[in-house]
């Protein structure tokens, strides 16, 4: 390899769409040297609009991201700027968001909502955060929808159209849906999968109890509940959950009547393949993404533009859809196909009678 010779180096600014970068190019004894990354609109350019988005979507807020940027030599880059790179994201969420599905069908759907707080009509609001999950039929994990809407009021207005937008883009082979008990969102999940059975999420329903009962006698009503849970087969479950009803009803009425009406839902998971049980009880695989989501949203604080929501919870999922599609298998695809055998009957009886 010829050996390159240089006198000093020269200074020279980089101005590029995102601000300025002090630079020094290498002057050569021999011939010249003009780097391809100065020339406009080249990949390099891009890639630096990428680590601003990157950064934002790694919960950075944009003075951060100003301050950041500042600390690597770029100047000249103000906030509004940040949000207009950023506002590039926009074209690739909505691309995830309107992606059609798999055909083949999604046997488990878990649905959950976060909050956050928006700036809208000069007042800051409260607005739901509507995210939607689902085991594919090969087992995979994947996110299926997100939608932001007005909080408060009937939820169920704001999840039947954010439903039905799923099965618009072809979400079909719906057998179970887990969430929590929200009347206006088991409706909605009621009215648009048709057929399908709906798990009451056992951690919102212990939660649930636990609000009902004083501090000390939590842990009693918590064991209580996770021995019914835990119990081998749904008949098991029913009879180990009369017994909780009727061992907490004179001292705790109130939780006695909680897991009477909540009997169903509660317990519905018993009706599906064992290997599959202890995920599909709980929404806990979307509260672990709700986590992540909120650490990378908690910087932001409060959300200029609905707009922005979608942008930052939709690269967040959009992320974390390509590690699970990378990933290993929730499910074996071979125990999926059990979903549709024949069940056990002396499993399921108990069940469709307290429904």
């Amino acid at each position: 390899m010829a050996r390159v010779e240089f006198d000093g180096l020269v200074e020279r600014r980089w101005d590029t769409r995102v601000g300025t970068i002090d630079l020094q190019i290498p002057k050569l004894r021999d011939g010249t040297y003009f780097p391809s990354l100065l020339e406009p609109r080249r990949r390099a350019e891009r890639a630096l609009l990428a680590v601003v988005q990157e950064a934002y979507v790694g919960g950075v807020s944009t003075r951060r991201v100003e301050e950041l940027v500042g600390a690597l030599g770029i100047v000249n880059l103000s906030r509004s700027e940040v949000s207009r790179i950023c506002a590039g994201l926009d074209a690739e969420v909505d691309a995830f968001r309107s992606r059609p599905l798999d055909p083949a069908g999604h046997p488990y759907v878990s649905l959950d909502a976060l909050y956050h707080k928006v700036r809208e009509g000069g007042r800051v609001v409260s607005m739901a955060t509507l995210i939607a999950i689902g085991i594919s039929a090969t087992g995979e994990r994947t996110v299926l929808g997100v939608d932001v809407a007005a909080a408060g009021g009937d939820e169920g207005a704001h999840w039947l159209p954010s439903l039905r937008s799923l099965t618009a883009r072809g979400l079909t082979g719906v057998r179970l849906v887990i969430s929590d008990a929200h009347p206006g969102l088991v409706a909605a999940a009621e009215a648009t999968f048709l057929g399908a059975a709906w798990q009451r999420c056992r951690v919102h329903a212990t939660r649930n109890a636990l609000g009902l009962v004083a501090k000390a006698a939590q842990g009693m009503v918590a064991s209580a509940i996770r021995m019914v849970i835990e119990q081998p087969d749904g008949m098991s479950a029913r009879e180990q959950l009369d017994r909780v009803i009727d061992g907490l009803r004179p001292r705790f009425p109130a939780v006695a009547e909680l897991l009477t009406r909540a009997e169903a839902g509660l317990l519905a998971h018993f009706a599906f393949p064992e290997s599959h049980r202890r995920q599909i009880r709980s929404t806990n695989p979307l509260e672990r993404l709700n986590k992540e989501i909120k650490r990378r949203t908690a910087v932001v604080g409060i959300f200029p533009t609905r707009a922005s929501v979608i942008r930052l919870v939709g690269m967040i999922l959009a992320e974390q859809d390509d590690e699970w599609q990378d990933g290993r298998r929730y499910f074996r695809p071979e125990t999926l196909a059990l979903i549709d055998a024949e069940p056990n009957v002396e499993e399921v009886v108990p069940l469709l009678m307290a429904s």
